[in-house]
C-alpha cells in the first residue's frame, strides 16, 4: 500500500460516493486508474466494505452503552450468539477482568434493560456491567 492508496481511503473514509473521475482528479490518477486501485483494495480486504453513516438518534436509537460482560468460561465462541441480538453493535474477545465488551444502541433505557436480560441467557455470561454514554465527542474512522 502506497501513499496514493491511503490517499484514496482517506477520501472514502470521509464521502464513499465520490466518483472514480473526483477520486482520481483528488490523487492524480485517471478514473481508470482509480477504479483499478480501489478495486484492488476491495480484494485485498482492505476495504471491506462500504456503508452509509447514520445519525443513531435521528432514527430512534440515542441510548448507546458499552457493556463489559464477565464469564464463568470461555465465550470466544459465542460470537453468533451476541450477533444474535440486533441491538449490539459490536463484540470484542478482550482480555482483562470481563470476557467481552459489547457496543449497544437501544431507544431506552428499558430497551437497554432487556439486551442485558438477553445477553444473561447466553451460556457461560455471569455478569455485566454496563456504562451509558452521555455524550459522544467524536469517533473517527481508522487513519490509513
Amino acid at each position: 500500500m502506497d501513499d496514493v492508496d491511503r490517499q484514496l481511503l482517506t477520501l472514502l473514509q470521509q464521502d464513499a460516493s465520490r466518483s472514480y473521475a473526483a477520486l482520481g482528479e483528488a490523487v492524480g490518477l485517471s478514473a481508470g486508474a482509480t477504479h483499478e486501485r480501489v478495486r484492488k483494495l476491495r480484494e485485498r480486504g482492505v476495504i471491506r466494505r462500504t456503508s452509509v453513516d447514520v445519525d443513531p438518534a435521528a432514527i430512534g436509537r440515542p441510548v448507546l452503552a458499552f457493556v463489559m460482560v464477565d464469564s464463568t468460561r470461555w465465550v470466544g465462541d459465542s460470537g453468533d450468539l451476541f450477533a444474535a441480538i440486533p441491538e449490539i453493535q459490536e463484540a470484542h474477545v478482550i482480555a482483562g477482568t470481563a470476557s467481552v465488551l459489547v457496543k449497544v444502541r437501544t431507544s431506552t433505557t428499558e430497551q437497554l434493560q432487556d439486551v442485558l436480560r438477553r445477553l444473561y441467557a447466553i451460556e457461560g455470561v455471569s455478569g455485566t456491567q454496563a456504562t451509558v454514554v452521555l455524550e459522544t465527542f467524536f469517533e473517527r474512522p481508522v487513519a490509513p
